[in-house]
This record gives C-alpha cells, structure tokens and sequence, in this order.
C-alpha cells in the first residue's frame, strides 16, 4: 500500500485514497492516468479472448461470418496461404493473452511487493510480444489489402515496440529502474496504438463512404469470396473472368461487403500512421505527468527510480 503523501484535502479525496492507495499509488492523478490507459488495453483484450477461437469465431467455417468475426474478405486472405494462416493464429494466440498480462505489470501493488511475480510475468510477456510481431509480419502483405503503406507502419510499429522492449529489459538489468520503466510505457503505448487505428479507421471509412466515391483495387481471387457462384462474379466484375486480375470496388460502408472491405482497406493503413503518431506523442505526456517514486528491491538492495550506483553491475 502506498502511503499517502499529505492529509487529504476533502472528504473525497479521503475516500478515494482508500481506493488507489492499496493499488500502489500515491497520488489520485497517477490512478485516474493509469486506469484510463491501463484499463482500456485491458478492456480491450477481454473483448479479443473470443478471437482465440479461431474456426468458431475470428473466421467461422460459415463463409457469412459473425458480428465478431475479422472484417470481410480478410478470412479469405488468411487463408490464401498457410504462411498467412499460421501467422494471423501466431499473432491472435500470443498478442491478446501477452497484453492481458502486461496489464499486471503496471500494478504497483504487484510491482512492490511481488518483485518474483513480476519478473516471472515479465518474461512471458516479452516471449508472447515477439512471437505475436513475428505474427504481424508474417500478415503485413495481405491484412486490409496489404498496401506498401500498411507493409512499412507495420514494419515501424513492430520495430518502435520491440526496440522499446529490448532496451527496457536492459535497463532493468543494469538496475536502471526509471529507465525500464519509461521504455515499457513506450513499447506498450505503441501497440495500444492498434487500438485507436480501430476507432480511426472506422470513422475515417464512414467519411468517405460519404464523401466518395472513393475506389479500392481487389483481387478477383478474393472477390469470388462475396459471391455465390462465378456468373454473379462475372456480373459484377467482368474483368473476373480471370480469377488472377484485379478489379476496382467502390469503397461504401452501407453496401454490400465487398463494399466495406474496400472502405477498411483505404483507411487502415493511414489509420494506424495517424494511431502511431499520437501515441507516440501521447505517451511522452502521459510520463511528464505521471512520474510517481518508484522502488524495488534487487539483490537485498533498495533502489530509488532512476537510480543506479556508479559502476552498478548488471543481474543476469
């Protein structure tokens, strides 16, 4: 339990300290920060455990789908190759369970007193995020049309999130606890970015859908997955005749589904460009108003936040 720092001011202030302090907070502002950013990845991820049943729910056997299923088409993509395949279920089976977990690593409570359950969790999750951006590459190509712009900000955002990861696993080994401790804000503001990119791209699709009209390149190939036989493909599409050319679908989210894949595939690759850059600014604010002391204790030592003895000799 933090202790509090000065009398409370309030009535108000005196109840909520009966919350946030056995939490590990000092102060209300470092809670109310945590639990909005804290508690909206962790939200987030109890939302996704459902895509963990791959065949039943992420992409069903049924060819319509479900309400919680992957965006239209994007099945057919994942499983237009078994590289893709087993990168889309590498990426779904470690990304949600590794972010639920890092979650815990963010309780002070568990930080302070747990320091073996912290390291211990620590390393699963550093194991589940590689695995689960090996995951993200591996989908890059076809994931909402797999434009060279969604290739490249995959490519960054994977490379700012384990860069972050790896420095801060260094700096904890040289007992620089400030340090690790802001390298992993960063790494998992980052991929929170994904988040926001969800909200950006939905709304950014419902703008051009009526501001358009706004059209998309889709393979016939994958086209032939909203249609029932190749005379409605042909239909629509005549230059389909061929299931290996392309063809233009006009980007609508009121149409039909090929209509609101177009509408993803155009907006999610700025999406998570526009998702990257406020995250990346945002956390370098969340930091400047949430540093709170930090101590744990390694090798019977105490140390304070972003302290380190001269010479301190790493733990391997």
């Amino acid at each position: 339990m933090a202790a509090a720092i000065r009398p409370p001011a309030n009535a108000f202030v005196a109840e909520m300290r009966k919350v946030y302090n056995p939490v590990g907070f000092g102060k209300g502002y470092n809670f109310v920060l945590w639990f909005i950013f804290c508690g909206a990845l962790f939200g987030f991820c109890l939302a996704r455990f459902m895509y963990l049943d791959f065949d039943g729910v992420y992409c069903p056997l049924d060819a319509k789908g479900g309400p919680n299923s992957a965006g239209p088409g994007e099945c057919y993509s994942y499983k237009s190759h078994p590289v893709y395949l087993i990168g889309i279920k590498m990426h779904l089976f470690t990304i949600v369970p590794g972010a639920f977990l890092a979650c815990f690593q963010f309780v002070p409570f568990i930080r302070l007193n747990y320091i073996i359950v912290h390291r211990i969790n620590g390393y699963l999750v550093l194991l589940l995020s590689l695995l689960a951006t090996v995951g993200a590459f591996m989908i890059a190509r076809v994931s909402f049309g797999g434009s060279i712009g969604i290739q490249i900000v995959a490519g960054l955002l994977g490379i700012m999130f384990l860069s972050s990861l790896a420095i801060a696993l260094y700096n904890i080994k040289t007992l620089q606890l400030e340090q690790h401790r802001a390298w992993m804000l960063r790494a998992w503001f980052y991929a929170g970015s994904i988040i926001t990119s969800r909200l950006i791209m939905f709304i950014s699709a419902t703008i051009i859908s009526n501001q358009g009209p706004y059209y998309a390149p889709m393979s016939c190939a994958k086209l032939a997955s909203f249609y029932s036989n190749a005379t409605a493909l042909e239909g629509a599409h005549p230059a389909c005749s061929d299931l290996s050319a392309w063809s233009i679908v006009r980007a609508n989210m009121s149409g039909e589904a090929k209509n609101v894949a177009a509408s993803l595939d155009i907006t999610f690759g700025a999406a998570v460009w526009l998702a990257l850059a406020i995250h990346a600014i945002g956390v370098e604010f969340y930091r400047a108003t949430s540093k709170d002391l930090i101590s744990a204790t390694i090798g019977g030592r105490v140390l304070e936040a972003g302290s380190c003895w001269i010479n301190c000799r790493p733990y391997w």
